[in-house]
């Protein structure tokens, strides 16, 4: 069964407060991925002043507070307040959250069941619940539980309050290189992670890549992850245009180095402000992916651009990270040198930029919504049990 590709981000729109200060990147919008990928829309970029100084403390729910709240038990939608929509997707919402009584924020994913059954998307909903269930990583969003009622089906994540990487990067046009081996090196670390519970990720872009009111990484939405069996290939076709590898375009089987590729596409972005293949529909994307022929501009690395022409290589088994040490040959190129590794996973390099939020609840680093009080329709009595284990247990 197959997810359906994703919509260019030059076929869908979204709104900036703020306008990119490169004029290519504000010509790009923001893929609505089918189950709402990220969180949604990223506002434009405040500038702090002195009176923007802040208590940290107060900047980032800690997981165990929220892990001890949301323990034993079975929850339903009457023990929430609702407050705003920070995201939407084609058939689901993002929404900020807090439980009745308390008054910690977090982001209740919802999806319309009867949407996920007509868009063929039950097999990848119930993966993705799956795989939020064996993964937990300082760079990757945690999944507090899963329940359901008659219509929908709902995450409950932790918030990652301080917006997503393509609103940064939208903002400063382009990133220091110094700043792109930050974000990059949280980055290969949640996917080595992922990688060594044989999951393939297949969305990376910046999105996708959540900030923290510190200004840390943190992976989102994985809607179009699968769990793989040793290194057997998968032929699922999925992904975003601009990010997608040549093997997936080809349905020729993939594996996870498909991410290879896709951090080499992010980590061009990132420096030059687009992507290196990008047309003016999804096909024509597709056509430059598969010709492969890309450019760097003068102020990129010298040791940067042999790390993305060896990551955005055709033939998978000659990427860099196509062996079988997979991305910890990533790690140990050369333009990663200067990084150490295990001060970046315990999260004790300082990040380049930090979110000028001032609360664990702030939504000012995302766009908002209005909320639709419009019931979605019921599912058929046939499908009704194709959502089975999908809810939570208490053990």
């Amino acid at each position: 069964m197959q997810r359906p590709l994703q919509f260019s981000r030059s076929q869908s729109k979204t709104t900036q407060k703020k306008p990119a200060t490169n004029p290519q990147a504000s010509d790009r919008d923001r893929a609505s991925g089918a189950a709402g990928g990220g969180y949604g829309a990223a506002a434009g970029e405040k500038v702090p002043g002195p009176e923007a100084e802040v208590v940290e403390a107060m900047k980032v729910t800690p997981l165990v507070h929220l892990k001890t709240l949301t323990k034993g038990k079975l929850w339903t939608v009457q023990d929430f307040d609702f407050l705003t929509v920070i995201g939407h997707g084609t058939f689901s919402k993002i929404q900020l959250i807090t439980i009745k009584g308390d008054k910690t924020p977090m982001v209740l994913k919802r999806l319309n069941k009867v949407d996920v059954v007509k868009m063929k998307q039950v097999v990848h909903t119930m993966s993705e619940k799956t795989i939020y269930g064996v993964t937990s990583h300082p760079f990757i969003v945690n999944c507090l539980t899963t329940f359901q009622c008659d219509r929908r089906l709902y995450f409950l994540l932790e918030y990652v309050n301080g917006g997503d990487l393509f609103g940064h990067l939208r903002n400063q046009g382009r990133l220091p290189n110094d700043h792109a081996r930050f974000y990059s090196g949280e980055l290969v670390l949640a996917l080595s992670y992922v990688h060594t519970l044989n999951i393939i990720y297949r969305d990376v872009k910046p999105e996708n890549c959540l900030l923290d009111g510190y200004g840390h990484l943190k992976l989102a939405d994985f809607g179009f992850a699968k769990v793989i069996d040793g290194d057997s290939l998968t032929h699922t076709i999925c992904g975003t245009p601009e990010y997608i590898a040549p093997e997936i375009i080809r349905g020729e089987g993939h594996d996870k180095t498909v991410d290879m590729w896709s951090l080499g596409v992010l980590l061009y972005e990132m420096i030059s402000g687009t992507p290196p293949f990008i047309g003016d529909s999804p096909y024509s994307t597709y056509e430059k992916v598969l010709a492969g022929k890309f450019d760097f501009a003068r102020h990129f690395d010298v040791k940067l651009k042999d790390l993305i022409r060896n990551l955005l290589v055709e033939s998978p088994k000659q990427r860099i990270g196509g062996t079988k040490k997979g991305l910890d040959e990533v790690k140990r190129h050369k333009w990663f040198k200067r990084l150490d590794w295990d001060l970046l996973l315990n999260r004790s390099l300082p990040p380049p930029f930090v979110p000028p939020v001032t609360s664990a609840d702030d939504t000012s680093m995302f766009e908002t919504y209005p909320e639709s009080t419009e019931l979605p329709g019921a599912v058929h009595t046939r499908d009704k049990d194709v959502f089975e284990g999908f809810s939570a247990e208490i053990n």
